[in-house]
């Protein structure tokens, strides 16, 4: 056993926001791994952490009015943040990374100027688009629909010196290790990497690896005023997480290279093209497996904040549990493909599964073995071949099957398999009538007994293979079943008849009570609502006028549509943006406005929004304005706050407002 290393890994968090059950459902998937993996006898080691560099963190900062590491602390550290929802969720990671770490970052230092060394990161210049939610570079053609293709939003433009990684050097090794290795599953991913990426128009493009119109992130050492891209940052924590390249850690050698990253199917782009494309850059051994699991979505819908539709798993998990919540993320959808989260599906999940199947075989018998046997059931076994044979082989093949589907990370799977069992035992006491043999204890006793040891041998071995899933959960079930610790071992989990027979059975508490569908329904639909007007930001509406304005004089204004060409800051100037507005006259209009408190000029580009054009021009800051942009003007957590106001895009520029 010795000799058996695991090396697992969960994305880091982006900690850019509220954490929800998407974010947990990798997390959790990987904790079940590495669960398992240690029940097998394997030296794990499971990392897992945050990514606390790039533009999106600095603006946030920015608009929070705190440091970028003051930010990123509240979201990690604080209550409520990612570690305390790590220990909510019972993942029992080895290794947690920030790459604000110092050892991190003075080894990305290392790392990057050791590519340049090689002549695989050269200088030039950055122009093209970006999306910041995703800090993802994009080319024109890999748009859709002129919008980022991973998350749907906006894109700007983007032009700075920096930095490139030769990518396209490796275009051919990754394309054979994708195509011809089982390095990127499930399968389903591979064709998407490659024909969008290599072999799409123009190639893999060579990719840009440092930033200069932001500062917060690792300096490239040998050139102030670069950062380090964000991504390539970030994918190095697997290994730095290890000791490469730093003092901090030794386990290079023993654990890498990793046995599989779990990604989610928007980052599987940097992990399997990238990300390989960089160890290459250094030769270095390239990870065994990534595996790109795909989205929680909500009711249909992707999870996101702005939509207000996320779902909290601090509220699920103290209304249920939190091995009901993990076991439902696992049981549910099968993990290489988007799964719909809906309140409708938890509770069903927990009152069949767990209720009814589980939680009623647990407590039929050790009900009956208290009642009838005091808690210790006789030695004599009483075999009857045609009832009992069904479901010994049943158990006595479940782990090895549940294993198959567990090194391929199908855990739906898996747990099928166990509930199969569960319910095969469930049927059992309905064969055998335990409440009828009890009847006539001096003629059945014996029988009954056997039938009762057959059902606990099979909770017991159904409850090793949960115990990845619901640690807690099976804790509690060994301890009213009796199987003290050499009966919950793997390799016990495939003999029949380990579990002694003067254990001491006792009945405990409901671990699983069945949950009242509708009213929990109308209690989570109350709570939620709640929770969304929680969120909204205090808005005071400014009181509306009492002067009246005659119908000849407001038509006079001359309301327009114009969508936004550039959008510049005001030199010397803390309030003015300079916009350049196509108003549909064929010749472009400049209007300056005080929104930039509010607004960052590039988020801009491409809006369509509302402006008077028929105002005579005036200077502002010695330039000229030649109109008002409109703009809602409302008091928020004390403040004057002001939001552009802005129409669908589909409206063309130059449309008349009537």
């Amino acid at each position: 056993m010795d000799n058996k290393h695991f090396y697992i890994t969960t994305p880091i968090y982006y900690p850019s926001g509220k954490l929800h059950i998407g974010h947990a459902y990798c997390t959790v998937a990987t904790d079940a791994m590495a669960r398992y993996k240690r029940l097998c006898g394997y030296d794990v080691m499971f990392l897992t952490g945050t990514d606390e560099h790039g533009q999106k963190i600095e603006d946030k900062a920015k608009e929070a009015g705190v440091t970028p590491q003051q930010f990123v602390d509240n979201i990690v550290a604080a209550p409520g943040g990612v570690l305390d929802l790590w220990k909510l969720m019972n993942v029992s990671y080895d290794r947690f990374i920030r790459t604000t770490d110092e050892y991190h970052v003075a080894a990305i230092q290392k790392i990057f100027k050791k590519m340049y060394g090689n002549g695989d990161i050269y200088k030039g210049s950055y122009k093209g688009k970006y999306c910041k939610p995703c800090e993802s570079f994009w080319t024109e053609s890999q748009l859709v629909d002129g919008k980022c293709p991973d998350c749907g939003r906006e894109v700007v433009d983007a032009e700075e010196e920096a930095y490139f990684f030769r990518a396209s050097k490796y275009a051919g090794r990754v394309r054979d290790l994708l195509l011809n290795t089982d390095f990127l599953e499930p399968k389903s991913r591979v064709n998407e990497m490659v024909n969008n990426f290599i072999d799409c128009e123009g190639g893999l493009q060579d990719l840009c690896v440092s930033r200069t119109s932001f500062t917060w992130g690792v300096p490239v050492g040998f050139d102030p005023g670069h950062v380090v891209y964000v991504w390539l940052d970030a994918l190095f924590n697997y290994m730095t997480a290890l000791g490469y390249q730093n003092g901090k850690y030794n386990d290079l050698e023993k654990f890498w290279p990793a046995d599989v990253h779990f990604v989610g199917k928007e980052i599987v782009r940097f992990h399997a093209i990238y990300w390989p494309a960089f160890l290459m850059s250094l030769d270095l051994p390239l990870p065994k497996k990534v595996y790109g699991h795909g989205w929680l979505n909500f009711n249909g819908d992707k999870m996101s904040k702005s939509k207000g539709n996320v779902v909290d798993p601090h509220l699920l998990s103290e209304r249920y549990g939190v091995d009901a919540l993990r076991f439902f993320l696992l049981r549910t959808f099968p993990f290489g493909s988007d799964g719909n989260f809906t309140n409708e599906l938890l509770i069903q999940t927990i009152n069949t599964d767990l209720a009814n199947d589980l939680g009623n075989l647990v407590s039929r018998t050790t009900a009956m073995a208290e009642k009838y046997f005091g808690g210790r059931l006789p030695e004599a076994r009483q075999t009857n071949p045609e009832l009992d044979e069904g479901l010994i082989a049943q158990v006595s093949a479940l782990r090895d099957q549940y294993e198959g589907q567990m090194e391929k990370y199908q855990f739906q799977n898996a747990l099928e398999l166990v509930f199969k069992a569960v319910q095969r035992a469930n049927k059992y006491i309905d064969e055998n009538a335990p409440w009828a043999l009890a009847k006539d204890m001096e003629a059945n006793g014996t029988r009954l007994g056997t039938v009762l040891y057959h059902l606990l041998e099979t909770v017991r071995i159904c409850t090793i293979l949960l115990t990845p899933f619901m640690p807690e959960s099976c804790e509690k079930i060994f301890q009213q079943t009796g199987a003290d610790a050499s009966c919950q071992t793997w390799d016990s989990a495939a003999e029949w008849g380990v579990l002694p027979a003067g254990v001491t059975v006792r009945k405990g508490e409901n671990l699983f009570p069945r949950i009242d569908m509708a009213q929990e329904l109308e209690e989570l639909g109350r709570i939620q609502e709640e929770a969304k007007k929680a969120a909204l930001p205090a808005v005071a509406i400014e009181p509306q006028l009492e002067e009246k304005v005659d119908f000849e004089t407001f038509c006079k204004s001359d309301f327009r549509a114009v969508k936004v060409k550039d959008c510049q800051r005001v030199k010397k100037s803390d309030k003015l943006l300079k916009f350049t507005l196509d108003d549909g006259t064929g010749t472009d209009r400049q209007i300056l406005s005080g929104i930039a408190k509010w607004y960052n000029p590039e988020d801009l580009i491409g809006k369509t929004l509302i402006a008077i054009v028929n105002l005579p021009p005036r200077k502002m800051m010695g330039q000229e304005s030649q109109g008002m942009l409109i703009s809602a003007v409302h008091t928020e957590k004390g403040e004057e706050a002001l939001n552009l106001l802005m129409v669908d895009d589909k409206i063309p520029a130059g449309a008349k407002l009537c």
